[in-house]
């Protein structure tokens, strides 16, 4: 793109960024080049919140954590040709999650431009949907047709803007249009056949020993959810995604499947009924199936037919929206018994409560097998001890994101999240170095609280040019840096006998490395080396603007993380 359109007329590109602020697009993340220059420039100019990334990668990195902890459709910003393979990553983790994020591609318009490819083939090979602003008369309802179906299908669309036409002057009837476009509303919740409803409360009134397994498409249906289980006596429990919504239930197990305590996969794995509400029942919330029994009855809820079944055989699907149907069956069941379950068909009893309340979570259950490295210099902390005592110092409200690897365990067990908007987990696409912008872009759309990063010393060094990028904002991030030396996933998988120089590196020095950024940077051998964390975390709460502070935890083995052998099996 040359320039913007003549003196005097609105460009295609900043009708295209005017419209969408129009649409209420959340915050836009991004790299800018000229070609993606003028449409960032109206965004911002019409209200859109713009974060400048240090990468495309990480731009869309913190779109997608941004889309999922807001609810909003979040926009990457991308100059044509590399800027958007740049951002490829981020982009098929966002659609492999189902996130409503919109990317913005500048796209060549000469076939012999050095930055010329076939965006639309490559947004589609990395499983997103890719549209195309085709003329300046066609722009604006191409633009709300993208906009639309990143919101309500759940979609990541890459929409590619061509230099020519972005500088092309916006019809003047555009123009008018835009002045009294409203965002089309969204539509109303699948409602669950009734007689598929009914086959749902006659499994659950059935059960004696039910459970509920909410997915990231029940994020939204936290209350209806915990008022069926309340009504079947089923137990809580959610996937990675999901983790949280149930938090403060005394009748909840936390995550299913790998990072599941021995109580909650004890009690998980003795239920006669299982009940996936938008949620997959894929290999890491059933370890593979071997999670459920083998003669419970499978139960799925989810708005999209093609999921039902998608990843092992159900006895009972239904499809509709999570909390609609929620609400739909537990109405059934409370017509059948209003005073709720009789206790020989309840998992509620008051033993389970007390099991809980003693061992739904890992940072209750105690560490009799304290790991140790080196003495000296070359001393390391266990990183369940570590984990745990981090959980008693960070305050409550805080969110959590988390990169790969095999530390990651530590911090999605171990740190408590107050509820679904404390756990951003971008998983789908299995990348290491992803951490630490998701954390920027979960900090962004939730201030309120603070953001914490569990990462490993190779997603931390892959990604370490947003540190510059969370210093600048002034985000007051706690990094915490599992920091073994190596890709530990791999070390553990091949083991000992294997050729591990390629995965094992020299010591790095990654707090040194964060106080070159303007962070505060902390070497962790023990726990008395948390004591700079304590003192940051008492001038943050006094009202003191705090740098970011990146704890360098040096961990001792766990000769592979409980979760990790689980983990491969998928390889």
């Amino acid at each position: 793109m040359t320039g913007p359109a003549a003196e005097g007329s609105a460009s295609v590109a900043a009708l295209v960024g005017r419209a969408l602020a129009r649409l209420g697009a959340g915050h836009c993340f991004g790299v800018v080049g000229s070609g993606n220059f003028h449409v960032t420039n109206a965004l911002r100019a019409a209200g859109v919140p713009v974060t400048a990334a240090r990468h495309e990668g990480g731009a869309a990195t913190m779109a997608d954590a941004f889309a999922r902890m807001s609810e909003t459709v979040a926009l990457v910003s991308v100059h044509q040709g590399c800027g958007l393979t740049n951002a490829a990553t981020g982009i098929a983790e966002a659609a492999k999650s189902r996130t409503p994020v919109l990317v913005l591609a500048a796209e060549a318009a000469e076939a012999r431009s050095n930055f010329a490819m076939d965006q639309s083939g490559f947004g589609l090979a990395l499983t997103a949907e890719a549209r195309r602003v085709t003329s300046a008369e066609t722009a604006l309802a191409e633009v709300v047709a993208a906009f639309v179906t990143a919101r309500d299908d759940r979609r990541t669309v890459v929409l590619n803007l061509p230099l020519d036409v972005q500088a092309a002057p916006a019809p003047v009837e555009s123009l008018a249009a835009l002045e009294s476009l409203e965002p089309p509303p969204p539509p109303a919740p699948r409602e669950a056949a009734a007689a598929d409803a009914t086959a749902l409360a006659d499994a659950l009134h059935a059960a004696r020993r039910p459970v509920i397994v909410a997915g990231r498409g029940a994020r939204g249906a936290g209350d209806p959810l915990r008022d069926l289980a309340a009504a079947s006596g089923a137990l809580l429990a959610t996937s990675a995604v999901a983790n949280g919504l149930f938090a403060d239930d005394p009748f909840a197990l936390g995550i299913s499947g790998g990072f599941a305590s021995p109580v909650s996969a004890e009690l998980i794995a003795g239920a006669d009924l299982v009940v996936a509400v938008g949620c997959a029942l894929n290999m890491w919330t059933t370890r593979h199936g071997r999670l459920l029994s083998p003669t419970a009855t499978i139960a799925q809820i989810d708005d999209d037919p093609a999921a039902l079944g998608l990843h092992r055989s159900i006895d009972v699907g239904v499809v509709g929206d999570a909390g609609a149907t929620a609400l739909a069956v537990t109405a059934l069941l409370r017509e059948r018994s209003p005073e709720g379950p009789s206790d020989d068909r309840s998992y509620r009893s008051p033993e389970v409560r007390e099991r809980l309340s003693r061992g739904a979570r890992w940072a209750d259950v105690p560490v009799d097998d304290v790991l140790s490295g080196s003495p000296g210099d070359d001393a390391r902390i266990d990183p369940r001890l570590l984990s745990a005592q981090l959980d008693r110092l960070l305050p409550a409200e805080r969110i959590v994101a988390v990169d790969s690897g095999n530390f990651m365990g530590y911090p999605s067990a171990y740190l408590a999240v107050p509820d679904a908007s404390g756990f951003c987990f971008t998983q789908a696409f299995q990348s290491v170095g992803l951490g630490l912008a998701t954390a920027i872009g979960a900090a962004t759309a939730r201030p309120d609280r603070l953001p914490v990063l569990g990462a490993g010393d190779g997603g931390m060094l892959m990604s370490i040019a947003e540190l510059e990028t969370v210093v600048r904002l002034g985000l007051p991030l706690v990094a915490i840096v599992y920091n073994d030396d190596a890709y530990g996933a791999e070390v553990h998988h091949f083991g000992a006998d294997a050729d591990l120089s390629t995965v094992v590196f020299p010591p790095t020095d990654i707090a040194a490395i964060a106080r070159g950024f303007g962070a505060e940077g902390v070497t962790v051998r023990s726990l008395e080396d948390l004591a700079p964390l304590t003192a940051w975390l008492a001038r943050r709460a006094h009202g003191e603007a705090v740098p970011p502070i990146v704890l360098d935890a040096r961990i001792a083995s766990d000769g592979g993380s409980w979760w990790l052998a689980e983990a491969f099996r998928g390889h």
